[in-house]
């Protein structure tokens, strides 16, 4: 299909400008003012309000195929990633079986081939069966095929595991992706260790299962050379440790979510939608954790989207399963929430969340300039509406923004320049 976005604010060299956008081929053939639609398929007009930027990309979800498809599967998920701008997820490994072998990630890669809407790119796991302990997995027979190793959900426990992984990743000049968490300090903790914990007798994870891992982790990095990348931080020391390892030149980049940066645990309700791990923590990480995004410490922002049952997440913040879902609601929380607000600009908003994550990953795409791939998304900035979750596209439906009021929505997603969201 020919495609001609006409008076789009398009995104370029960290800007918007106004410009009309060619598509052949699957490619952004032109850009310019007042591009002819002659022998063009299908035109759409931006009205010179809305804003053409290279397609979100995800670095943190789960779409729980194989293994868990009662709670989403790669077709759910990666539609629900194309209704909110985005073009390519990261998929982690929580699956069963987990990719840590070549069989097993094919169990995976063939549903990927057959069902996903958009890229989906799997990570492989660190450690065989994705449990933190034990051995690392032969990171050679895989890494062709995935976009780096993660054993999101667990914590790599003992240095000597870790240290052996980032020299064999180093080697292969492969991302380790670092959900970080000592499991000797969780105490049996389900929300953050703080003021809502004590108020309501909850028990506590405290931030140096966090942070701790993180120190650790930053050390070995600058130790082996490995390119390493800390999932969703939660704490003002997290913030701290990376932005002083950053200083030093250890390759270290990390990642936050939405959540984490507009809520803080007095915003925590008696409901599991308000479950995840990490927990919510404090308005004084908060605060840290947006200045890191101020600073560029925080180079990503991730959804660490993750679908459960409606069972699995009724059971209130003690017994519900950890994680909420993100995808169709992180455009616009952070856009109201941190650009209507003047906290940051709409321009450093989609460098983190559409163009770092390709960097980082050595994902294509990122630039909309005349040759490169056409994975777009067309918004609106300020359409408001309301969450209701019973609207998502994804199976899950818990989130902690349910009833938000919110400014800001993906109208149109061009993938490999075909259609495959459309409002407009």
């Amino acid at each position: 299909m020919t495609l001609l976005i006409k008076n789009a604010l398009v995104y370029t060299n960290k800007s918007f400008k106004k410009s009309d956008v060619l598509i052949k081929n699957g490619r952004i053939h032109s850009l310019g003012i007042s591009i002819l639609s002659d022998g063009v398929d299908r035109v759409v007009d931006a009205q010179d309000k809305y804003f053409l930027i290279p397609g979100f990309v995800d670095v943190h979800t789960h779409l729980r195929e194989p293994g868990f498809s009662y709670k989403e599967t790669i077709r759910t998920g990666s539609m629900a990633g194309a209704r909110a701008g985005y073009t390519a997820l990261c998929t982690m490994p929580n699956l069963n079986p987990a990719p840590d072998n070549e069989e097993n990630l094919k169990a995976q890669t063939d549903i990927i081939e057959k069902d996903a809407v958009i890229d989906v790119l799997p990570f492989g796991t660190i450690t065989k069966h994705r449990k933190g302990t034990g051995e690392v997995i032969d990171f050679k027979s895989i890494a062709d095929k995935v976009v780096g190793f993660s054993d999101d959900g667990t914590g790599v426990q003992t240095e000597q595991l870790m240290h052996r992984a980032m020299t064999e990743c180093a080697e292969l000049g492969k991302i380790i992706s670092a959900h970080c968490e000592v499991n000797d300090l969780l105490n049996g903790g389900y929300i953050h260790d703080g003021a809502y914990a004590k108020l309501h007798n909850h028990k506590g994870i405290c931030s140096a299962s966090e942070w701790k891992q993180i120190e650790r982790d930053c050390r070995l990095a600058e130790e082996t050379g490995c390119q390493y990348h800390v999932c969703h931080i939660s704490t003002k020391e997290s913030v701290d440790i990376i932005r002083k390892a950053k200083a030093k030149g250890v390759k270290v980049t990390c990642e936050t979510g939405p959540h984490y940066l507009t809520m803080c645990d007095m915003d925590l309700q008696e409901d599991g939608r308000f479950k995840m791990n990490p927990p919510l923590r404090t308005q004084e990480d908060k605060q840290a954790l947006i200045e890191g995004v101020l600073d560029g410490t925080i180079d990503v922002i991730a959804t660490d989207h993750a679908p459960h049952s409606p069972e699995e997440k009724s059971k209130g913040l003690a017994k519900s399963a950890m994680g909420v879902v993100g995808l169709e609601t992180a455009f616009a929380v952070l856009n109201t929430k941190l650009v209507k607000t003047g906290i940051i600009t709409l321009e450093k908003l989609v460098e983190m969340m559409a163009v770092k994550p390709r960097e980082i990953f050595k994902i294509d795409g990122g630039e909309i300039k005349e040759g490169a791939v056409a994975d777009l998304a067309l918004l609106d900035a300020d359409k408001t509406w309301i969450v209701n979750p019973q609207n998502f596209v994804t199976m899950g439906k818990a989130t902690p923004f349910k009833d938000w009021k919110l400014q800001g929505e993906n109208l149109l997603t061009i993938y490999r320049g075909e259609i495959v969201y459309e409002t407009v």
